[in-house]
């Protein structure tokens, strides 16, 4: 297959997956409203899809959806004055009253609606004459605020034809990689920055997938060379975007394993450098003949013990999780991984490692941990010790390992909310000839 074929098959596998239960939802929750509100039961009429699937740029696994319910302009009266909360009680009460096996509560500026596998964060607004809409923020005593995601909708549409459809599957391929290595950005920050990198060139206006290994590339080196500021103006709308995390290193690192993956084009690892890009959405190796694989099991003979996170839960990263690692040995002082790495570029043996969450802050408080420990390399295969199952943490966040045999060995940590995962991080362990993983 061409590398044409592979960013078809990767923007194919990491579609939305669940398209027709989030329809049926929003159709749901509309026909309430408008039963409550309008004493009709419609269930398109009077409600907007916004955030990433009104944009069509999210993908599979996504986790946060949003919706605005357009009140009726004859209820202004009644809500106008202090009346914030009020709508978002009524909303909420709306919507329980209908569903009263399900999770539904009042936020700040919305109504969360809980699913197993997904959320809708309702906006009850009222429109205003030039497109744009009121909506209720019961911070600080209450307010009503202006936002204008149909300004945003349009935008996005547009562009996307000027741009040869790249716009929005350079969105979702950003996303991929947002979920494969943890980067804390919001859907709205990437459809700017996708928007605006698009916009600043004229390379890939009739270009398409063909190019697609240059235009992640490119894309990545414009991340990592954004000067570091705290907002953005949105595409369309212009308003402003809040940066959470920074993400110009990780996006460095993207970059280079970019430049990687184009140098191996026509090798027998191409395809899993852009995996160590995109993740397992990204097209897999071309199997090895059931001779090789014969061989190569009766030479190992080791079980693939192996688990992959996407196959256990839903992936829509966005918070940040860094972990870290200490490592001590009798008679020593403790110290870093990342400071020890760095003065001697291995690990000897007889250290224990104790894996720590460094920063959990921006993390939900019902968040669960969950760890994986893999091992790689000949003698973790010799031995039959490759571990890699995925395992709940014991609430101390934390996990205590040993280095036992050579190899680069990994250790990920999830942390998941609501049975998705919302945040990730990882840390390579390399450890020498003389010592041995994280086992």
């Amino acid at each position: 297959m061409s590398i044409a074929d592979d960013f078809k098959t990767l923007l194919s596998n990491i579609q939305v997956a669940n398209a027709d239960t989030i329809a049926l939802r929003y159709g749901e929750i509309t026909a309430v409203l408008n039963k409550e509100f309008r004493d009709t039961e419609s269930k398109t009429a009077n409600s907007l899809q916004v955030g990433s699937y009104g944009r069509w740029t999210a993908i599979k696994g996504i986790s946060d959806l949003d919706m605005i319910y357009i009140v009726p302009a004859s209820k202004w009266e009644t809500y106008k004055n202090g009346g914030q909360y009020a709508l978002l009680r009524d909303t909420k009460d709306a919507i329980k009253a209908r569903y009263p096996a399900t999770t539904v509560k009042v936020d700040r500026l919305v109504v969360r609606v809980l699913y197993k596998d997904f959320h809708i964060e309702v906006m009850p607004a009222f429109r205003e004459n030039d497109g744009s809409y009121k909506y209720p923020d019961t911070n600080s005593g209450g307010s009503w605020k202006i936002t204008k995601p149909q300004a945003e909708l349009d935008e996005m549409r547009a562009a996307n034809v000027r741009k040869n459809r790249n716009l929005r599957r350079l969105c979702k391929m950003t996303r991929a990689w947002k979920n494969k290595h943890g980067v804390a950005m919001g859907g709205l920050l990437i459809d700017t920055l996708a928007y605006n990198f698009l916009e600043s060139t004229e390379e890939y206006d009739t270009k398409s997938y063909f190019w697609y290994d240059y235009l992640c590339r490119d894309f990545f080196k414009y991340l990592a060379d954004q000067p570091k500021q705290s907002e953005y103006a949105a595409l369309g709308s212009r308003q402003r975007v809040r940066v959470k995390k920074r993400f110009e290193k990780k996006a460095a690192e993207a970059y280079e394993l970019c430049k990687k993956a184009i140098a191996a084009s026509g090798q027998k690892n191409e395809r899993q450098k852009w995996r160590a890009v995109f993740g397992n959405g990204y097209p897999a190796p071309e199997a090895v003949s059931e001779d090789a694989v014969a061989t190569s099991v009766a030479k190992a003979e080791f079980r693939y013990t192996e688990e992959f996170v996407e196959n256990r839960f839903p992936i829509d990263i966005r918070y940040d999780l860094q972990i870290n690692c200490e490592v001590t040995q009798n008679g020593f002082r403790p110290t870093m991984l990342l400071d020890l790495l760095g003065r001697h570029g291995i690990l000897l043996r007889r250290k224990s490692l104790r894996f720590f969450v460094a920063d959990g802050s921006d993390l939900p408080e019902d968040a669960a941990l969950y760890w994986k420990v893999l091992n790689r390399g000949e003698e973790a295969e010799r031995r039959d010790e490759i571990r890699g199952q995925i395992l709940k943490d014991d609430g101390h966040w934390e996990r205590q390992e040993r280095t036992s045999f050579r190899g680069n060995h990994l250790v990920e940590c999830y942390a998941v909310q609501n049975g998705v995962v919302v945040a990730r991080d990882s840390v390579l362990v390399p450890i020498s000839a003389e010592v041995a993983a994280a086992a």
